[in-house]
């Protein structure tokens, strides 16, 4: 089994180089990178990875937990395109992903103890940030190096990432009044994810803003799922009179919400107006094509990343919290009220 010396002699370096290579520590130039690679791939070489771990005190794993609030990831959620830019970008850095689910609200807490107190990993990854989150405060009292993709009202200071959800359903309201609606109803997320309280902002500020009244009755609470979109959906048009249009919280919903609609008769982007937020790939393919406000996910997971690998390095972030903003995406789910 070919070892680290035989590497740095097969590609003329020392063995700090090649250490440098593999663990992405130090700047090295490209030439010197392209032999060190040649001759790890030449000789299959395998770092030990409990001798790595012992001498730098890491474990090279960063850790993502799926929440138990989220949708399943046989389901075409923005989820599995967070964790494929996550992954890509921690190969980068020569990190493994530990990958684990809360298997309910009660349990919430388990994976985040058992990987802290057991050492298992260098960082975390949170997503889908609550009201009052305590993985929040959890990690910050262990001193554990994470970023969030999200923000919440825990009062205390942790680094982000994040996207506008008020300016990002702002934007499809205006794009829905622009089009003749004046009765729209809106589809929220569950109340305690806390960037729900951000979209259902942008919506009443909408309105308010085009001098319409804000009725509770065409505002509906949903689950995170095509089925929460579709019982919500159906709540909707039962209310009289029905809204024209919808601006729903995830695309995931929206789908949900297009199926209860096209059971009712209704033709939507003619009869009814929809409109998503995420820009999941299956907005691009259902029928009709989604109009949809599209979150930068691949860009939100490489950001997430590559801070966590510099907190955990030690390093100073140059921005510790960011939001970005969303982009309305026009397709063929919404038209004129007739």
């Amino acid at each position: 089994m070919a070892t680290i010396k035989d590497v740095a002699k097969r590609a003329g370096v020392s063995i700090g180089t090649v250490s440098h290579v593999i663990n992405n520590t130090a700047a090295v130039r490209n030439e010197t990178k392209d032999r060190v690679l040649k001759a790890i791939k030449e000789f299959d070489y395998q770092p030990n990875s409990v001798a790595r771990s012992l001498r730098s005190r890491r474990t090279g794993t960063i850790s993502l937990v799926l929440p138990a609030i989220e949708r399943s990831m046989d389901e075409p959620s923005y989820l599995s395109d967070l964790l494929a830019s996550i992954v890509d970008e921690s190969k980068r850095y020569n990190f493994d992903i530990l990958l684990s689910a809360s298997s309910s609200e009660e349990e919430e807490m388990t994976p985040y103890k058992r990987v802290v107190k057991g050492k298992m990993v260098d960082g975390c990854i949170i997503t889908c940030t609550k009201r009052n989150d305590k993985r929040i405060a959890y990690l910050l009292s262990e001193n554990i190096p994470f970023v969030a993709f999200g923000r919440s009202n825990v009062g205390l200071d942790f680094p982000y990432v994040d996207v506008d959800g008020e300016a990002g359903v702002y934007q499809g309201m205006h794009y829905l009044l622009d089009l003749g609606h004046t009765r729209i109803g809106f589809i929220g997320l569950p109340s305690e994810l806390f960037c729900s309280e951000h979209r259902l902002k942008g919506y009443r500020s909408a309105l308010k803003e085009r001098g319409l009244k804000f009725d509770p009755a065409l505002v509906i609470e949903g689950k995170t799922t095509q089925t929460g979109g579709y019982r919500s959906m159906k709540k909707l048009l039962n209310v009289d009179p029905p809204p024209t249009a919808v601006m729903i919280s995830s695309d995931l919903m929206a789908f949900g919400a297009m199926k209860a609609a096209q059971e009712e008769g209704l033709i939507i982007g003619r009869d009814i107006s929809i409109v998503g937020f995420d820009d999941v790939q299956m907005a691009n393919n259902c029928h009709p094509p989604l109009t949809t406000i599209r979150q930068p996910i691949y860009k939100i997971g490489v950001l997430l990343c590559q801070m966590l690998v510099q907190l955990i390095r030690g390093e100073k972030l140059s921005e510790r919290q960011i939001i970005l903003l969303p982009e309305l995406i026009v397709r063929e789910s919404c038209g004129p009220i007739r």
